[in-house]
């Protein structure tokens, strides 16, 4: 999945704040995936979700 994430646009929410790095950043720029990680393991592992998958996540996370 490396590779997959190759020119990956990393974004943290405008709500973490400044939590010392502890955030999850999320890239949406990738085409078929929307890819997570943890903003303090940069260069670790990243999970990948499907872009229907990561809208039902937000708007059930939002409720």
């Amino acid at each position: 999945m490396a590779d997959d994430l190759l020119g990956a646009v990393w974004r943290k929410s405008t709500r973490s704040g400044d939590n010392n790095g502890n955030c999850v950043e999320v890239a949406e720029n990738l085409p078929g995936i929307v890819a997570v990680r943890d903003s303090k393991d940069p260069a670790g592992p990243a999970l990948a979700f499907s872009p229907a998958a990561w809208s039902a996540f937000v708007r059930d996370a939002k409720r």
